[in-house]
């Protein structure tokens, strides 16, 4: 038997049916006396850009390129980044209708950096999802995926349900084309269940006949042909004649397939009449052929005839419709990679800046070790000119005088070594993200960070690469200025680790940490000075893969369905002295990896030792790590800057009037 043709519809948008009519002129009349009398602000940018819509939603392709190209320009003169944004995802939009993908694609990654600078995410869920259409257009799939996952990503973490309905079509389109018909289904039935829910008619329409297609794929015509009937359904009910003769084709074809040729013929020749009172002359092509080789089949070869000649003439038509196109698509596919060669080349040049940038940074940290280095050593003098002063003191009051005026200079210098400690407390603190920045990366994060002197030997790292981020609670040796010089050799040491080699797998940071502090204090020597360390816990979160990595010493705390769950860590830490050394070669320590899938409404928590370890309450005992499980659990209903409050409020009342004992370090995220 002959190959039978079967149908899908691509659309992405099936939702929001496009009805144009008189009142359509009239919104484009009311826009057109309003941008007259509005004022060059950011109410006109928006007036234009609606107007540019409402022109593109009655294909008037080059009046909606004239007015979305003022409203860029004009926005781009207020500074107003939104509505720039929103004129280049128009821009797009008008060129992905007209079949122009490179101009289309560029346009909407120009929409795409604007929202992502102001973090809009509705926006950038939106130009994700119509970037992943360009590629799917044009052939590249695994792009194609790359996108449409990112939206998907996005919408499911704002929780826009008709928006995730969308992306789930869209995925369910991708996977038919590359022919994995299971996960085509997967993603439809995740629609089609939304869908249901806010009950979006259309869209449950649009998605049976889609499953309808994917089963006749799969020679499963039962289920086919059951999908499709209940569509033409529904379709009857709302009126959409395109889509049921897309339906009607689909069941003829099914009919013939089963050897039902009567009924094949009876819905063929419905699907054909459809299609020519509404001018479907793609779909009409592939019907009439349907009904040709239907005719063959059963011996009626002049019928057959007649119908193939018809479907040849459609079949011509639309083929010089297309040969049009193609020489249009090479032009811009020619044009669009010179600007790819030349954007690649601006990429290079800003890559070699930054590594310099690397450099110079790399070489003021290393001159602010060396000035704490001098202050340490200045503090120890100071400090013993201290004591010889309260000796003296005590021995010759006759001296009063000159023990005062000496008192008085040791304050002085006692003044100063307080004003270079500050002075490296500012380093340290430029050194460390602001929270907020750190908020870029994970919205609904808090950081708690009370150092127990002026610089401290805890301190917290957040980067992205990759599509991870990683993020890090690290506890140094010591704390004040000892511990201060190891936070800052941790901090250039995952730098390089994560940034620089791109190196996100936990237990591999640690591996490259440990050997990096082994070298950078020459540990492994005989009789090597420093016994300094670090004990750390770092997570690498993949929002792509769905699952949160953890390794390190310190635990990581895990709170998901009402409970506080601990994932220890390994039993050794960074670093150590020269016989831990040779007892534990640093090439040889392997440290674990442990992966956590991300739960819907779960949190996790990095900590240091001194939040746990602080004494207080009535037994002045250490607050320890159940009460903090505790603490975490009674508050895991609140937003997170709430619970950053409830943390250092229970932290301060604990302590009173005892003194803090280690520095303090609590990182909270909702994933």
């Amino acid at each position: 038997m002959k190959k039978i043709i079967f149908l899908i519809i691509l659309s992405a948008s099936f939702l929001i049916p496009n009805s144009f009519s008189f009142g359509q002129n009239r919104k484009i009349d009311s826009l057109l006396i309003l941008i007259k009398t509005d004022k060059a602000d950011t109410n006109k940018v928006n007036h234009i850009n609606n107007l540019g819509l409402e022109y593109l939603n009655i294909t008037n392709y080059d009046q909606a390129l004239k007015y979305a190209e003022a409203a860029k320009e004009q926005a781009s003169k207020l500074n107003f980044a939104i509505g720039e944004g929103k004129s280049y995802n128009l821009l797009g939009d008008i060129n992905w209708y007209k079949g122009n993908y490179v101009v289309s694609a560029d346009n909407y990654f120009k929409a795409l950096k604007l929202f992502e600078n102001i973090e809009n995410k509705n926006f950038i869920a939106d130009c994700n999802g119509n970037i992943g259409w360009v590629y799917l257009n044009q052939g590249n799939y695994e792009k194609a995926l790359e996108y449409f996952t990112k939206s998907l990503a996005v919408n499911q973490k704002i929780n826009r349900k008709i928006d995730i309905l969308n992306n789930y079509n869209d995925l369910g389109v991708l996977y038919k084309i590359k022919n994995n018909y299971e996960k085509a289904l997967e993603y439809y039935f995740k629609a089609l269940k939304i869908a249901s829910e806010l009950g979006k008619k259309n869209g449950i329409a649009g998605l049976l006949s889609n499953i309808g297609n994917i089963y006749a794929l799969q020679k499963n015509y039962p289920k086919a042909l059951d999908s499709y009937k209940r569509s033409m359904k529904m379709n009857e009910e709302l009126g959409n004649k395109n889509i049921n003769a897309i339906n009607l084709g689909n069941i003829g074809s099914l009919y013939t397939a089963a050897g039902k040729f009567k009924e094949a013929e009876q819905y063929l020749k419905k699907a054909i009449a459809i299609d020519y009172s509404i001018g479907a002359n793609d779909k009409l092509r592939q019907f009439e052929e349907s009904l040709s080789q239907l005719y063959d089949t059963t011996g009626r070869y002049k019928d057959a005839l007649i119908h193939y000649k018809k479907s040849i003439a459609l079949k011509d038509t639309l083929f010089s419709q297309e040969n049009k196109k193609q020489l249009v698509r090479k032009e811009m596919n020619y044009e669009f990679d010179k600007k790819e060669a030349a954007t690649k080349a601006e990429h290079d040049k800003e890559m070699a800046v930054a590594d310099a940038e690397k450099k110079k940074q790399k070489i003021i940290i290393w001159a602010v070790i060396s000035g704490l280095l001098l202050v340490i050593v200045f503090a120890g003098f100071v400090y013993r000119s201290l004591r010889i002063t309260r000796k003296q003191k005590s021995i010759i009051e006759l001296q009063k005088n000159e023990v005062d005026k000496q008192k008085e200079i040791v304050e002085k210098q006692k003044e100063k070594i307080v004003e270079s400690i500050s002075y490296a407390q500012r380093i340290q603190q430029s050194i460390l993200m602001e929270e907020s920045e750190v908020q870029n990366y994970l919205p609904n994060s808090f950081i708690y960070f009370q150092p127990k002197d002026i610089v401290s030997g805890d301190f917290y790292w957040c980067s992205k690469t990759d599509d991870k981020i990683i993020i890090a609670a690290v506890d140094c040796t010591g704390h004040g200025v000892p511990g201060a010089f190891m936070s800052m050799i941790g901090n250039t040491l995952l730098n390089q680790i994560v940034n620089e080699k791109h190196i996100t797998k936990p237990s591999e940071i640690l591996h490259y940490l440990n050997l990096g502090v082994y070298e950078a204090l020459h540990q492994k020597k005989d009789g090597a000075l420093s016994d300094d360390g670090m004990d750390i816990a770092l997570c690498c979160i993949d929002y792509k893969n769905n699952e949160v990595q953890y390794a390190g010493q310190n635990p990581l705390y895990v709170l998901s369905d009402g409970k506080v769950g601990e994932i220890k860590g390994d039993i050794y830490g960074i670093g150590g002295g020269s016989m831990i050394a040779k007892l534990n070669d640093p090439l040889k320590k392997v440290f674990a990896n442990r992966v956590i899938p991300i739960k819907e409404g779960m949190s996790i928590y990095l900590s240091t030792d001194g939040y746990m370890d602080q004494f207080g309450g009535e037994d002045r005992k250490k607050f320890g790590m159940q009460k903090f499980k505790e603490l975490l659990l009674s508050n895991r209903h609140l937003e997170m800057p709430k619970q950053k409050e409830l943390i250092a409020s229970a932290h301060g009342e604990w302590k009173g009037n005892t003194p803090q004992i280690d520095d303090v370090l609590v990182i909270g995220i909702s994933l």
